[in-house]
């Protein structure tokens, strides 16, 4: 919706998680040469905690000798056994219990005496093989006492928002089914926040499923009865009282006259957990005492927003935090409407970030253009959109240190996004922020690079710049550009975009919107003297590697709900190759040397090519087009032709590495 997801690359599958471990080297005398936990490669060991549900995560080699010490290891948040306390003795060695874990990774798995037991096991394997584990680790030792207590606060907040997400999922009272024994399966329902396998190559594998049976996909957002219905989503837009049962900061349920529905406000329908909620948030801004004054305010804020569900006051407030007020970012809140078949209800998410001072440099380059960006567009998009005088604040650049919610993806990650999504505030512009500190380690680097290389002509792939510059851009220019041009708020016949082209389409839109703007804002940039043609150039390569992370994951979730970053990268792939951008050339070698058939750019074309389609989506969003919108989507997301076959081998090139799973770690 306007938050840009990201679905990277880290680490690498594990085909042996209950197979063999490596055996230690050992000396001409027979006497073992190894260190005591050499064992497992770092990312063995990382992968099969992760199996094993085990909030242990094994930072670097730092001294290269190929073994685990104490002070490699980082120990994960939000895990039942997150102490540190309970894998780093007094002394400053391992444990007992860690010494225990070690040893049963190194052991393979007993297989299961049912055979379709064991099928399901594996398909559970198979699925956490799909994602890598990525460590997002903060350093607060040098915070206040203060803060620290804050931030102990708004770890137990992070509980109760996943709890929220549970139920608004549908899945609250799932988790206590799984075996205490059955660690894959634990670990995949904390991963990917419910039973059900969400990794492209097992998430249509009826087989898969942290339980067995695999239950119904029912959220929590509506009846249940009228879930089993094909179409549900269009016939409650139908109603008359439709505007009351799209509301976003609400749960339709039935009502007492037979067929009735009524719309139920989050306070009603959560009141236990949000009054906790709104009770922790609370004593994090009194433990603050007189630090951080905005902070405090938003806090204080945003708890009174989850007892009246009137969430402007804290909008107004999280504002206001911005453009250097607190060096904390934070954001907890009912926000995006992805994981709503319908895509009207907003998931709870909670995230915590601190401010990156590169903010400021990029804020001064673009502050005075923004004006111009949106007289720009305006005309792109023609009547009878008309160019408005635009509020927003350009982002703030932020260093994640904790998601929960709806912010903890499965795997990839929110690299931008600008909120609030509706209301006043949304309508003075809101605020927006980058991510900045994601997918930057080195794990991560040399994934993606290698995965350009099965995908990209030689010629392509030498173009492709510093990944992390040219993203935190591209991630800049996405958020920057929902709100600029005809966006959610804007109305067509007095209709939003959610009633004029139905919520999922409307939200594609949007994002296809935000990301090709991103592309033909950086050429607009150029032509402004802030970007270069090689900055341009490289930042192309970037967004064209972008959409092929997305298009791998498939256009449609395994309930038929859209993928919208997925149809968005197809539409962009799909209309830059029949403008001649991009070619497929099937008898060149990739860049690998290895993989038959290429990809591409021409970096001289790709900009015509970018504002064609620019033109076309601000038209089709300004007029409210909706026929306009379908055809895209026919053309280039469900029509089985030759692009089909080609995404289907840029799928299979791009899905021969994990996707990365962030985990989080504070040092206090």
């Amino acid at each position: 919706m306007s938050a840009l997801r990201l679905a990277g690359l880290a680490g690498v599958a594990f085909a042996a998680l209950a197979g063999c471990a490596r055996q230690d080297s050992t000396s001409p005398s027979g006497a073992s040469a190894a260190p005591r936990h050499a064992q497992l490669t770092r990312e063995e060991f990382n992968q099969r905690a992760a199996a094993h549900f085990l909030p242990l995560f094994w930072r670097e080699d730092s001294n290269h000798d190929g073994a685990l010490e104490p002070n490699e290891l980082a120990v994960l948040t939000g895990y039942p056994d997150s102490d540190l306390n309970r894998w780093i003795d007094q002394s400053g060695d391992f444990s007992n219990r860690f010494e225990d874990a070690y040893a049963a990774l190194t052991q393979p798995e007993p297989p299961a005496k049912d055979p379709a037991e064991q099928a399901r096991r594996s398909a559970v394997l198979a699925e956490l093989a799909q994602g890598a584990p990525t460590l997002v680790q903060s350093d607060l030792r040098k915070d206040s006492a203060g803060e620290h207590a804050m931030v102990r606060h708004l770890l137990h907040a992070a509980e109760l928002i996943e709890r929220l997400y549970a139920r608004q999922k549908g899945v609250l009272e799932l988790e206590a089914r799984i075996p205490a024994e059955d660690l894959a399966s634990r670990a995949l329902f904390h991963r990917n926040q419910s039973p059900f396998c969400e990794a492209p190559r097992t998430q249509a594998d009826p087989g898969c499923s942290a339980l067995a049976p695999r239950p119904a996909r029912i959220v929590g957002l509506y009846p249940a009865d009228i879930q089993q219905q094909g179409g549900f989503c269009m016939r409650l837009a139908q109603r008359p009282d439709a505007a009351a049962l799209m509301d976003h900061f609400s749960i339709v349920s039935n009502g007492t006259a037979p067929g009735a529905l009524v719309a139920m406000p989050y306070p009603s329908v959560y009141k236990e957990d949000m009054d906790s909620l709104a009770g922790t948030l609370e004593l994090a801004a009194q433990s603050l005492g007189s630090e951080e004054p905005a902070l405090v305010a938003y806090l204080r804020a945003a708890a009174q927003s989850f007892r009246t569900n009137d969430w402007e006051p804290a909008d107004r407030a999280w504002v206001a935090m911005g453009g250097g007020a607190s060096k904390w970012y934070l954001r907890v809140a009912p926000d995006e409407v992805y994981e709503d078949p319908c895509q009207w209800k907003a998931g709870f998410q909670l995230q915590l970030a601190r401010i990156n001072p590169q903010s400021l440099e990029w804020q001064q380059r673009l502050l005075p253009l923004k004006q111009a960006m949106e007289q720009t567009l305006a005309g792109l998009a023609g009547a009878p959109y008309a160019a408005r005088e635009v509020q927003f604040k350009l982002p703030d650049f932020i260093d994640v240190v904790l998601n929960a919610g709806d912010a903890r993806a499965p795997s990839g990650a929110t690299v931008g996004e600008s909120l609030p999504n509706w209301g006043p505030v949304a309508k003075s512009g809101g605020r927006t922020v980058v991510m900045t500190n994601l997918y930057t380690d080195p794990d991560s680097r040399a994934r993606v690079a290698a995965l350009e290389s099965s995908v990209f002509c030689a010629a392509t792939k030498a173009r492709a710049g510093d990944p992390a510059h040219y993203s935190m851009l591209d991630s800049l220019l996405h958020e920057t550009a929902h709100n600029l041009g005809p966006t959610q708020e804007y109305r067509i016949g007095g209709k939003t975009d959610d009633e004029v082209f139905g919520g999922t389409l409307a939200s594609t839109l949007e994002e296809l919107k935000a990301q090709n703007s991103s592309l033909f804002l950086a050429s607009w940039l150029q032509g402004h003297g802030v970007l270069t043609a090689e900055d341009v150039a490289h930042f192309h390569y970037q967004s064209v590697s972008w959409a092929f992370g997305h298009i791998s994951r498939g256009m449609y979730a395994p309930d038929g709900t859209p993928r919208n970053y997925s149809q968005l990268a197809a539409i962009q792939i799909g209309s830059f190759l029949e403008s001649g951008a991009l070619s497929w050339n099937a008898g060149s070698p990739a860049a690998n040397g290895t993989d038959k058939g290429c990809l591409e750019v021409d970096f001289a074309r790709l900009p015509a090519a970018v504002e064609t389609l620019e033109r076309k989506v601000l038209e089709i969003k300004a007029q409210g087009d909706k026929e306009g919108a379908e055809r895209l989507r026919a053309k280039f997301v469900d029509a089985q032709d030759a692009f089909a076959a080609l995404k289907a081998s840029i799928a299979e090139r791009w899905l021969r590495a994990p996707k990365a799973t962030f985990v989080y770690s504070l040092l206090f």
